[in-house]
């Protein structure tokens, strides 16, 4: 008996994952708005890889007053020449360029300020990554969403593609198995807050309450940053399934990948301490029960780990990811308890870079979790 209460935390998560799956927010298709919209597109050495997400972003319907700002971001890769070619003879589209980042900010972030200050008077700002392409009512579903939830900030996750099939799930799993979302949502908590810097829906006027991104300059999480940065100015966030409307290719390798998740994942859990909580408790919870099959327990063993799997398959039905994959859920924890020790090591070793940047000493998010 003793053995089976072990499972209780994990049939309460698999609910949880359950229930968020059913409240999670989806753009819907056809909708159109009439308000000023800006898309904005920070470019850095993204010349073989730009095309879709341009041609998407020309392909946009529903949205009447649509302008696409692209940053160059000093590429050396001929990026702007590829911008051009793309884009020529379009008047929505306007291009600048950019140069290494200010004394005490960050490249993405810097990017992003100077974008929404090109933005002029757009109602609304539209954040999108060069490895996105968007459905063409997909810019008209999200800002028609922002309104009706009521929120400064909408995280519309796009659906994942390319490589890292048994790594990349793991984040939209995460927080519809950890996170309540509509007591997000609700609370004014600062720490309470998640978000997905690929695609990044934004209320001009509760951007610049929020500080805009001049307030989360040299965070390496940018997103949680603002995040976090508007709810201590009195605005709600929101996450929303965005996998119907949007496909994300962040990595076409395992390198690509492990790199990626190098130069942020230590700044995800506050501290060393706290990552190592975080990686224990996965462990103990999705992966250690495989070791027990062969114990004097091997059903209450094989209980927990289809209990991690169904988390996986609900939470993978419910934001377009391979059903298929939630079967390897141990493997794929094991991997990340790896990634995350990696990105500490890169960290100490002062090996943090990003496209050819280093990353000097960038600042964790702030986790304030007063009102």
């Amino acid at each position: 008996m003793t053995a089976w209460l072990a499972l209780a935390p994990l049939v309460l998560l698999t609910a949880h994952t359950a229930v968020n799956a059913v409240l999670l927010r989806r753009p819907r298709r056809r909708a159109a708005t009439s308000e000023r919209v800006a898309v904005l597109l920070p470019l850095r050495n993204e010349a073989d890889r730009v095309t879709p997400c341009l041609e998407s972003l020309l392909a946009q319907r529903g949205v009447a007053d649509l302008a696409i700002h692209v940053l160059d971001d000093d590429s050396t890769d001929g990026t702007a020449e590829v911008v051009r070619a793309i884009t020529a003879g379009d008047g929505r589209v306007r291009l600048i360029s950019g140069g290494p980042p200010p004394d005490g900010w960050l490249g993405k972030p810097n990017a992003c300020r100077r974008l929404a200050d090109d933005a002029g008077d757009a109602d609304v700002l539209v954040f999108v990554d060069a490895d996105v392409v968007l459905e063409p009512d997909a810019v008209a579903g999200a800002v028609a969403l922002l309104r009706e939830s009521g929120v400064t900030l909408l995280s519309p996750y796009p659906r994942i593609v390319g490589a890292g099939r048994l790594v990349q799930p793991l984040l939209q799993w995460s927080w519809l198995t950890f996170l309540p979302l509509r007591g997000m949502e609700r609370s004014p908590r600062p720490s309470l807050a998640a978000a997905g810097g690929q695609w990044l829906i934004a209320d001009r006027a509760g951007y610049r309450r929020a500080g805009g991104h001049a307030a989360v300059r040299a965070d390496v999480l940018e997103d949680i940053g603002l995040a976090r940065a508007v709810k201590r100015s009195g605005g709600r966030i929101a996450l929303a399934d965005g996998s119907g409307l949007a496909s994300c290719h962040m990595y076409g390798s395992w390198r690509e990948l492990a790199d990626g998740y190098g130069k942020s994942l230590w700044a995800s859990f506050g501290s060393a301490a706290g990552a190592g909580a975080v990686v224990v408790l996965l462990l103990l919870l999705y992966a250690v029960p495989a070791l027990f099959l062969l114990s004097p327990w091997p059903v209450v063993a094989l209980a927990a780990l289809l209990l991690g799997v169904t988390g996986r398959l609900i939470s993978a039905a419910a934001t377009g990811g391979r059903l298929a994959d939630a079967f390897a859920h141990p493997v794929s924890v094991v991997l990340f308890a790896w990634l995350v020790a990696r990105s500490f090591h890169l960290r100490r070793t002062g090996r943090l870079s990003w496209r050819g940047r280093a990353l000097g000493e960038p600042r964790v998010p702030d986790r304030n979790d007063r009102a």
